[in-house]
């Protein structure tokens, strides 16, 4: 089947043939930067017309997605997969990760990384010339950019330069120095303001025998940073410039090996341990106790930091070391494993601490066991089978510490530097990874010009945020996929449809559901994802840490086939629905999780599966109005699409009431009035009742109480079968609050009355609180002040003048919180 190829790094390509109408191009272009992904209409209309977009900007979107769904057939006739698909709010370009040639890059950089980060150097070089073989310009050069296109530029120039860094790097390390010199004379000059090409060019000159050009190079660029930016060059290029004046012997040559000499280790006895990372904060537990255990250890005993990649393991391991130094008179020693440099020897002298870092297996560290060390292990999974293991798990910072995290962020300006606030957000965004919050801040410190401001909006959008965790050798990402590629393909795939559940706690029964299995075994399945790090155990339920999500779901739309997504969407949200079978759980989802999974669903298709989980939605608290809007009128849509009228009346109410409770009179009348037409007619007589209820209810707030009492007579009358107690309880708080105006407490106290049956009935705390509160609330009277508040709703107030219980207010507009 010969696939539709396409090209976005340089002007836009379609193998077979792309539109010739700028408009085509410019929607397919944003389509495909954000492949994979929903577009919204608005955000096509946004970047097709960013000034003034005409009145039919929406139809004349729909004429040019038809044409190009023509189009891109006539290109890859024998294409049998749609590409383009209409998934609400816009429309999604379905391609596969050798269909388009971004992600490709993006592939073969991330694996150049790794390579890179491994100490491959010969294949971390050859697969960033391939990902930078694949740019043939800037991104879409042929197409005008708007916001979105502006910012997917920006960030893939940003992985460009990346790459081409990296490469630099790793010829380096190959002894390409001679070679990359002419290159590095370019790139200094097209980046002036990009230390590590000044770097690598100092590097490449001084290994060539031309120091005073070496030197010479520094000082141009501290001219440029000081007079551009008011700044001096960074430790790492001060300290080059240093060894470069010191004609360090080290610095003059690569290793034999393909490493720097000065990064060499013989294996035998290890190196010495580095200095304490003066930026070392938080984890004061775990530090105490593996302090503790450091110095109650004894030759032969072994004790192991483990934790997910980025934990901090190894930088906890230093940290203590130093801090039990004077409980090792021999010394202290850092042994990488996989270093190479012959059979390990015996500690050289009693108490001797090594710490073995990155072990993999039980294999590397048995040889170790009878040499007389005492030994610290750093290690992604616990190396269970060495015997009086002692072991210190490392999970995210706590909550407790992000103030502490302030001080990552020391060395940027004072405008530069986030406030404590703004610090607890970026450590939450980053689910409070050490790596990614460290990444977060050097982010910052290598971009002058953008804000905290501009690093928190970057880390919201989840899309985005592990590309904006990536920047120099930091690369959240690549740490986090080694756990996942040291899997196996089954264990991949259970972790990638874990993305699938609601960010926070699950139990195994919807972990069953996303992976189509039994509980037992998804027990199972669990604790071996926990073994690999990849997911927490939380108490009584687990957790999928937020990078490892957002890594799940990427690895899930890159690697999964549509229809086992849509088949494990439907089983997840089957899981989820209210009153799904089995005891209310501590893993039980919040508003934001529901309306989450409510969206799921209605990408999906899944139309019923997506009304009844908004229906969960209702009474929850949600303070995001935009939010809840959307998911009541996808709910609204899904309602329609299957025939479920009851629905359609039940979601058009719930918008009602939405524009009520944010003064929004005219278009809360309109739709209750759709709401009781619609309930009306397919005989949903208590969403007629409720309709009534909210229209009465807009009677009452601007005054006309007879009017309201008038139109509650025939709610109350619709609501008394025994399955209405939910409407009966609405309309009997209503027709309090009209009695209230007319009669007095006296009169309220009766229909109060009847709303803490109901409630009690329903055996619903909130709505039997508010009836508790409004009832003392009588028992109470008026202030003497002239001013009160009704608490019309739960948690709703409406403050006016002449008392709590002295009448309806006569303006329309009275502020209701």
């Amino acid at each position: 089947m010969g696939a539709v190829r396409f090209g976005i790094l340089g002007p836009l390509e379609v193998s077979g043939g792309a539109p010739a109408a700028a408009k085509l191009r410019g929607v397919l272009g944003t389509l495909l930067v954000r492949a994979n992904e929903v577009v919204s209409v608005d955000s096509l209309i946004d970047e097709l017309w960013p000034d003034s977009p005409p009145r039919t900007a929406a139809t004349t979107l729909q004429v040019y997605v038809s044409h190009l769904r023509k189009a891109l057939r006539t290109a890859g006739p024998h294409h049998d997969a749609e590409t383009l698909l209409t998934r609400r709010p816009g429309y999604l370009a379905r391609v596969t990760p050798d269909e388009l040639d971004s992600t490709a890059f993006l592939d073969l950089s991330r694996r150049g990384h790794l390579a890179l980060h491994e100490g491959d150097f010969a294949r971390a070089a050859d697969l960033q010339r391939r990902a930078l073989a694949l740019w043939r310009g800037p991104l879409l050069s042929d197409i005008p950019h708007g916001p979105l296109l502006e910012g997917a530029a920006v960030r893939m120039d940003e992985a460009r330069t990346t790459a081409l860094d990296e490469r630099v790097r790793a010829e380096l390390h190959l002894g390409m120095h001679r070679e990359l010199v002419p290159e590095l004379h370019e790139l200094a000059a097209e980046y002036p303001l990009r230390e590590e090409f000044h770097a690598h060019l100092m590097v490449a000159l001084y290994r060539c025998g031309r120091q005073a050009e070496a030197l010479r190079v520094f000082t141009l660029l501290r001219q440029t940073l000081v007079d551009e930016l008011g700044i001096e060059p960074g430790p790492r290029s001060r300290r080059l410039q240093r060894l470069i004046l010191a004609g360090d012997p080290d610095l003059a040559r690569p290793g034999p090996d393909g490493r720097p000499a000065a990064g060499r280790a013989g294996g035998g006895a290890g190196t010495a341990l580095p200095a304490p990372d003066p930026s070392f904060v938080g984890r004061t537990e775990e530090l105490a106790a593996l302090e503790r255990l450091l110095r109650t250890a004894s030759g032969g005993d072994v004790v192991a930091v483990t934790g997910m990649p980025g934990a901090g393991k190894t930088a906890l391991a230093v940290e203590a070391a130093h801090r039990a130094a004077d409980a090792f008179p021999g010394g202290l020693r850092l042994l990488d494993p996989r270093g190479g440099g012959g059979p390990p020897r015996p500690a050289p002298a009693r108490a001797t601490l090594l710490i073995v870092d990155g072990v993999v297996s039980e294999a590397e560290v048995r040889p170790l066991l009878q040499l007389g060390y005492t030994l610290l292990l750093t290690a992604r999974r616990v190396p269970a089978g060495l015997p009086g293991l002692r072991t210190v798990l490392l999970g995210p910072w706590r909550p407790a510490e992000t103030r502490q995290l302030t001080r990552l962020f020391d060395g940027h300006g004072e405008d530069h530097r986030p406030t404590a606030d703004e610090t607890g957000e970026i450590a939450g965004l980053c689910g409070r990874l050490p790596l990614a919050v460290r990444a977060a801040a050097a982010q910052l410190a290598a971009r002058p010009h953008w804000t905290p401001a501009t690093l928190v909006a970057r880390l919201r959008a989840e899309d985005g945020r592990l590309d904006a965790l990536r920047t120099g050798d930091m690369d959240v990402r690549a740490r986090l996929l080694t756990a996942y590629e040291d899997c196996d393909d089954g264990r991949r795939r259970q972790f990638r449809l874990l993305s699938l559940l609601p960010p926070g706690p699950f139990d195994a029964t919807r972990a069953a559901a996303a992976w189509g299995t039994g509980e037992a075994r998804a027990l199972a399945a669990l604790e071996g994802l926990a073994d690999d790090r990849l997911v927490e155990a939380d108490r009584d339920a687990w957790r999928l840490p937020e990078l490892l999500r957002l890594l799940a779901a990427e690895r899930l739309a890159a690697e999964e086939d549509p229809q086992t997504v849509r088949a494990a969407v439907r089983r997840v949200c089957q899981a989820y629905l209210p009153g799904a079978p089995g005891p209310r759980r501590a893993a039980d989802p919040d508003a934001p999780a529901l309306a989450r999974l409510a969206r799921s669903a209605y990408d999906a298709g899944l139309w019923e599966p997506a009304v009844r989980l908004t229906d969960g939605l209702a009474g929850c608290a949600r303070p995001d109005p935009e939010a809840e809007e959307t998911s009541y009128a996808l709910a609204l849509d899904a309602a329609r699409r299957c025939a479920d009228r009851p629905a359609e009346a039940r979601m058009l109410r719930l918008l009602a009431e939405l524009a009520g409770r944010y003064r929004r009179f005219g278009r809360a009348r309109e739709l209750f009035a759709r709401a009781l037409e619609t309930a009306r007619e397919c005989g949903a007589e208590e969403e007629a009742g409720q309709a009534l209820v909210g229209l009465a209810e807009l009677l009452l707030d601007g005054g006309a109480v007879g009017d309201a009492a008038e139109l509650l007579e025939p709610a109350l009358a619709a609501l008394t079968a025994p399955g209405h107690a939910r409407g009966r309880y609405e309309a009997a708080r209503a027709r309090a609050l009209v009695a209230l105006a007319q009669d007095g407490p006296e009169a309220a106290r009766v229909w109060f009355a009847e709303c803490l049956a109901l409630a009690d009935a329903l055996d619903d705390p909130r709505l039997r609180m508010y009836a508790r509160r409004s009832l003392r609330a009588l028992d109470a009277g008026a202030p003497e002040s002239g001013f009160g508040a009704v608490e019309i709703r739960p948690g709703l107030w409406r403050i006016h003048q002449g008392g709590p219980f002295a009448g309806a207010s006569r303006s329309v507009g009275e502020p209701c919180r």
